[in-house]
């Protein structure tokens, strides 16, 4: 490490979703718009403004992202095949839902109370990647 790159965060969690999308540093500020992420660290851009890494907590969790290198083996892939899911409570859900719709995030499915007695609902970034919300019914 030199003396330009800062100490690294915790991290925080025990399983990291590491996200490769285009355009990291835009992703990262959507994120903090629709769910409230924290910036913890991030590499500066290079000339082409991508970064390899930006670290951010959501929820009390870890999230990792960078831009795609194809350069070094490493090219632009769509999302696909999974979700990013964010437990809250109730009293918090609608609120974070509202948060993420006004920000730009398109819904997928409606949040509603499902079959294993939980709301839940899911939307899509603008990246492509999906995020669900469950939160217990309130008692």
């Amino acid at each position: 490490m030199n003396d330009q790159t800062p100490p690294r965060a915790k991290v925080l969690g025990g399983l990291t979703p590491y996200l490769q999308v285009d355009g990291a540093i835009k992703a990262a500020e959507f994120y903090k718009r629709a769910f409230g992420a924290e910036e913890v660290f991030a590499y500066p851009p290079d000339d082409k403004g991508r970064t390899m890494h930006i670290h951010l907590y959501v929820n009390g969790s870890t999230l990792m992202l960078g831009d795609a290198y194809p350069e070094h083996g490493h090219p632009h892939q769509s999302a696909q095949g999974y979700t990013l899911q964010l437990h809250l409570s109730s009293d918090d859900i609608d609120a974070w839902w509202q948060r993420a719709v006004d920000a730009g995030c398109e819904v997928v499915t409606p949040l509603q109370v499902m079959f294993w007695g939980d709301r839940w609902g899911q939307v899509k970034d603008p990246f492509g990647v999906a995020w669900a919300m469950n939160a217990p019914v309130k008692g």
